[in-house]
Formats: structure tokens, C-alpha cells, sequence
């Protein structure tokens, strides 16, 4: 019993920090050059995505809805792109987390974080259509914001076409630049996470 609950204490107390950690990448977005200026990219959704895979699924998502409460105080979407952005990122990490956690090897993280960035991009799509965008629509005309996409690419002339087009995309790009960074730095994390003096035994398969 005693032990369940340092396990359990200590997973708090992951979850806690890589949440603070996504916080602050959070905060450190960025525009494109290829997207709207009003879409960012960051890396926030990394330590999710680690915490997932160390300590299960449920953690990692944790960790998304933990670091967008932290946001909310200093967002002006009323709370809408929180909440997005957490359907989204729980969209990535749940599937990746649930895959390696039956997989435990470099080609489960593969598959798991490929299945991921492809259930996020295309959640990415429903999530915008239906809560983002018809609040953003209640700032600025429709019209602008779809000028704003195709003054980048042309053909996205439309909200549909502007999110599969652009949308879509961006966020699967995301997801698989969080997958190549956690590949890198997983190993060397992994026993500090789970609290072992020796980094996690991978099989090669």
C-alpha cells in the first residue's frame, strides 16, 4: 500500500513538473511563415507526449489539460483555444501512449506516435470547423480570415480548404516534430521519470 502510493506520488509529481515545462513552452509560440500569423507553432505538446509514454496514457493527457488551465489566465479566446488545443493534443498522446504501452519497443513508439499525429491532424479538423473558428468568426468577418489563408496559398479559399489545406497539416507537422525530438531525448529521461537508476531496456524490434 505504502508503495502504491510513493508510485502514485511520484507520478503526481511528474505529471505536475512536465505540465509547468509544457506550460512555459506554451508561452514561447511562434508564427509561420507558411500559416497565418494567428496560428502558432511551439512545442508544448513534448513533455505530454514523453510523460505518455513513461508513465501511460491517462498522465499525458494530463498533462495537456494541466497545461491549458495554466494558459487560460493569459488567452483572450475565452477559454475556446484551451480547449481546442487540449482536444487536439489529448488527440496525439492518448493513442501514441496507449500503443507503446502495449508495445514497449522503438517500432510500438513509431507506430504509437504515428497512429497519434494522424488522429490529432485529423481531429484538428471537426475541432476547428465546430469551436475555434466560429468564435474567431465572432472577432473578425469570416471573410478575413479566409483572406489571411489565401493570401499565403491561393487555394485556400475557404474554410474547408483553408483547414485541410493549412490546418490539417500544420498540426501533423507538429506532432511529428515532437515525435522525432521524444525519440531523441526519451531514453535518457525515461529512468528520471519513473524514478530507476538505469534507462528503461527497449527491445530493437
Amino acid at each position: 500500500m505504502k508503495n502504491e502510493k510513493k508510485i502514485t506520488a511520484r507520478k503526481l509529481t511528474v505529471t505536475a513538473v512536465m505540465a509547468a515545462v509544457s506550460f512555459i513552452l506554451m508561452l514561447l509560440e511562434f508564427s509561420t511563415p507558411f500559416a497565418p500569423s494567428f496560428l502558432k507553432f511551439d512545442f508544448s505538446d513534448l513533455p505530454a507526449l514523453i510523460t505518455a509514454f513513461a508513465l501511460g496514457p491517462i498522465w499525458g493527457a494530463a498533462v495537456e489539460l494541466i497545461k491549458n488551465l495554466l494558459h487560460m489566465p493569459f488567452s483572450g479566446t475565452a477559454c475556446v483555444g484551451e480547449l481546442a488545443n487540449f482536444i487536439v493534443g489529448a488527440a496525439m498522446v492518448l493513442p501514441a501512449g496507449a500503443v507503446y504501452g502495449k508495445d514497449n519497443t522503438r517500432r510500438g513508439a513509431l507506430i504509437g506516435c504515428i497512429v497519434g499525429a494522424v488522429v490529432s491532424a485529423a481531429v484538428s479538423f471537426p475541432v476547428n470547423y465546430f469551436i475555434t473558428y466560429p468564435f474567431y468568426a465572432g472577432l473578425m468577418p469570416m471573410e478575413t480570415i479566409i483572406g489571411l489563408y489565401s493570401a499565403i496559398i491561393p487555394a485556400a479559399n475557404t474554410l474547408p480548404r483553408a483547414l485541410l489545406i493549412v490546418n490539417v497539416p500544420f498540426t501533423l507537422v507538429k506532432c511529428l516534430v515532437s515525435t522525432v525530438i521524444t525519440f531523441a531525448v526519451y531514453k535518457k529521461l525515461s529512468p528520471i521519470l519513473k524514478g530507476k537508476n538505469s534507462p528503461e531496456k527497449e527491445n530493437k524490434a
